[in-house]
């Protein structure tokens, strides 16, 4: 059966009598008949789970209108005006929307106050007796792990979780939907799905690829196309026909949950419906039974089907003094540069240990953390013996982590597992027990098998675990490596879960150890090794690992091989700094070191190297190297939100030692959300990156009125007014104020964009010209003060 939601609530508001900037959500206490009666609309319609008039109803969103205080009431309200019109017909989804910040790194929000403000609303909603928690239109998957966490602890009641994608596939912050798909449903999601943003043609290959990466059920709730500007009014183009059309290609791609977003309306839901009934199938999940680890932006797959992956080990103070200074110092900068040093060298999940003594490891855990999932792609495996801190790292972490390690051992066990379920991470199982290091490889099966089985009863399975097959050193007993290698055959033939184990300790003790040391991992590999820890920059290993790879099918004809030894003789990676100062200042930039980027260009002033130099040569040609890359989709919103900051600081630096020098300004531009609109998250990122490339900003903040808009042009005279909209409903508020800017003699130049614009509707409506992101919209800004 396919269940199907009702369409847009907004607009209903809104042609209910709605006035632009009014609360919605106090409708339903001040208006409850009103809601009830586009409730049962939808339900006529052939809609069987409506959702409550609760979309923004979190302190947070509520603080605009001074209603922060009425959460539980607002919430209930919702719930008893949807019931009301359902009668028996239907189901009630609590829906839950973002708060319109983002979590720190990349905002101020903590993860902490987002979970309080998640779990608020949600446990509101599940004590006025919903059938479903629906959380939506989420663009950052931290967001929604927040959310998500929130709800598992406030309901029983089934959670689906809903994401917003753009155009290129993934959300504003760069999660694709198999990434979001695997970190989810690891979590404990309900149902996983997409809505708004695009239309059901866009959303079509996103349902897809959701299906193909989880065994849950997948929803889907498209826009009715994208809003073109008609005679002055917003319009959503696809008639209702229309998108009932691509019900069959949705339930063929998976989705068993459809509904509608912006732009639908009853008479959408009906066609839908109709459309739906015609479907004569029964839902298959097909099981998705492989072990994976996510970033924020990549799934990386383990085990016997997939190429082997290199977990890097180099993040560990362990014998690192200077490492292990320079965390208890709070400085990351070695750790970072560690990190991409061992991805150049082909590391595809990196260890994170921050185990030293004398310092707070949980906040150091939770610091490091943060520093690398905003820098790197790659997946974390945290690495920790404390239980505080790991769970530290997994709440800092936007992602599916792995965790290094758990034993047989009770007290680990009985720490670890509640918390690799509660947060989604995968877990390294190693067969240690109370009794010691076991010697046989029958030994260590059985403590495996004793680990899954108590792991199974805290709700993982064989595909949440990896299993270490143990590596005792050969100069203590010669039949140590056989014995690791039975248990890797042992493991694959009998237990099914990926193998992982470090590679080093082979050789303590015995000469010419990286010779031991690659010789027994390409051992390994044939036994079934699917993950080692190892040291990436060893270069006999790398010669080793690119010879496996095409000898066991991972590379295909050899191109990777011919390349490494051809084209590129082997030579160990490392991270070497480069001479050319400048060069240095780049790179930092484009890491997004901030803490790293002041000692350097204090450095290259001292070197006599002009601030006009610095800023042409290493700060602009850093960021145009970001936003080339972001462009090409080859990094996303947090990594250039960190060079854009990392840019501001060298600045600043420049300012600092040289008083007298004071950076021109590129130009002015007023920044604001239009009239009746409360979302500014789209528009901050746009000021945050306008500051750090040299504009002069005037942030007039969200909901302004043409008249405040024109009045603050009059004061402060701008190159250029940029304007934002996310709401269906607030979309005219462009074309009214670009039209009164203009009866004012505004002489400058418009940028507008939102979630909700396009490019043609940005035309129609006067404006000089259309942003899609934060990105484009520097460019354009650049572009346009350059006329």
């Amino acid at each position: 059966m396919i269940n199907i939601f009702d369409g847009a609530m907004g607009t209903m508001l809104h042609q209910a009598g709605l006035k632009p900037g009014q609360c919605p959500e106090i409708w339903n206490i001040e208006q409850p008949e009103k809601v009830t009666a586009i409730h049962r609309q939808y339900i006529e319609a052939g809609a069987n789970i409506i959702e409550t008039n609760t979309f923004g109803a979190n302190r947070i969103k509520l603080k605009h209108y001074g209603l922060e205080t009425k959460v539980a009431a607002i919430n209930a309200a919702g719930v008893a005006v949807a019931r009301q019109a359902a009668k028996g017909y239907g189901k009630v989804a609590g829906s839950v929307g973002p708060t319109g910040k983002f979590i720190a790194p990349l905002g101020d929000l903590n993860f902490d106050t987002a979970y309080e403000v998640f779990y608020e609303q949600i446990s509101a909603l599940d004590k006025a007796g919903v059938d479903y928690i629906i959380i939506e239109t989420i663009i950052d998957i931290q967001e929604m792990r927040a959310a998500l966490l929130a709800a598992k602890a406030a309901t029983r009641q089934p959670i689906i979780c809903q994401l917003s994608f753009g155009a290129d596939g993934r959300t504003v912050t760069g999660t694709d939907p198999r990434t979001a798909a695997t970190t989810l449903s690891a979590m404990g999601a309900s149902v996983i799905g997409a809505n708004c943003s695009l239309g059901p043609a866009q959303l079509l290959p996103v349902i897809e690829i959701l299906a193909r990466s989880c065994s849950l059920p997948i929803s889907v709730q498209p826009n009715a196309g994208m809003p073109e500007l008609i005679n002055g009014q917003t319009v959503f183009p696809m008639a209702a026909d229309e998108m009932a059309s691509w019900v069959p290609k949705l339930a063929a791609a998976g989705a068993t949950y459809i509904g509608g977003c912006c732009g639908t309306t009853p008479l959408h839901i009906k066609a839908i419906r109709q459309e739906a009934d015609k479907l004569k199938f029964q839902p298959e999940y097909q099981s998705h039974a492989v072990t994976a680890l996510t970033s924020r932006t990549r799934t990386v797959y383990l085990g016997p089907q997939f190429a082997p992956v290199i977990i890097g080990e180099r993040i560990n103070p362990t014998g690192r003094k200077a490492l292990a200074a320079d965390i208890k110092a709070g400085n990351f900068v070695t750790v970072k540069k560690e990190a991409l040093a061992q991805i150049k060298a082909g590391a595809g999940v990196l260890d994170v240990n921050m185990g030293v003594p004398g310092i707070d490891q949980a906040t150091t855990m939770k610091q490091a953390i943060d520093e690398l999932a905003t820098l790197v792609d790659v997946p974390l495996a945290i690495d920790t013996t404390d239980p505080a801190a790991l769970e530290a790292g997994l709440k800092a972490y936007p992602g599916r982590a792995l965790i290094n390690s758990v034993t047989a051992e009770s007290e680990r066990l009985e720490s670890f597992l509640p918390l690799a379920k509660k947060y989604g991470a995968a877990v390294l199982c190693l067969p240690l027990s109370d009794s010691g290091v076991p010697t046989t490889a029958v030994e260590r099966i059985k403590i495996a098998k004793q680990i899954i089985n108590i792991a199974t009863e805290h709700g993982l399975n064989r595909h949440d675990l990896l299993l270490d097959a143990l590596v005792m050193t050969v100069a203590t007993d010669a039949k140590a490596a056989a014995e690791t290698l039975l248990t890797l055959k042992l493991y694959r033939e009998q237990l099914g879960c990926p193998a992982v184990m470090g590679l080093s300790n082979v050789s303590f003790g015995l000469p010419r150890r990286d010779l031991m040391n690659a010789t027994f991992c390409a051992m390994a590999l044939a036994a079934g090794l699917d993950a080692p820890i190892l040291n990436p920059f060893d270069p006999l290993m790398q010669d080793i690992w690119s010879a496996a790879a095409a000898l066991g099918g991972h590379d295909s004809q050899a191109v990777a091989y011919s390349k490494k030894h051809v084209a590129l003789p082997a030579q160990e990676v490392s991270n070497t700094i480069p001479d050319d100062i400048l060069a240095q200042i780049r790179q930092t930039v484009i890491n997004g070191e901030t803490t790293g980027v002041a000692p350097l260009i204090r450095q290259a002033l001292a070197e006599n190297f002009t601030p006009l130099t610095i800023t042409e040569q290493a700060l602009t040609a850093a960021m145009n190297e970001v936003g080339k890359a972001f462009g090409q989709g080859r990094c996303f919103l947090p990594q250039v939100l960190l060079a854009a900051e990392t840019m501001r600081t060298a600045f600043d630096t420049i300012k600092e030692v040289l008083p007298a020098h004071t950076a021109q300004s590129l130009g002015s531009v007023i920044l604001a959300t239009v009239k009746g609109d409360i979302h500014d998250l789209g528009k901050n990122i746009v000021a945050a990156l306008l500051e750090n490339n040299g504009f002069t900003v005037i942030d007039l903040g969200k909901d302004v009125s043409p008249e405040t808009i024109v009045a603050a042009t009059r004061e402060h005279k701008p190159h250029i007014v940029g304007l934002c909209a996310l709401m269906t409903t607030t979309l005219p508020q462009i074309d009214i104020t670009i039209a009164a800017l203009k009866a004012a003699g505004f002489t400058g130049k418009t940028i507008v964009g939102g979630a909700v614009l396009t490019e043609n509707y940005a035309r129609q409506a006067g404006a000089d010209a259309y942003a899609a992101n934060g990105v484009d919209a520097v460019n354009i800004a650049k572009q346009l003060i350059e006329c």
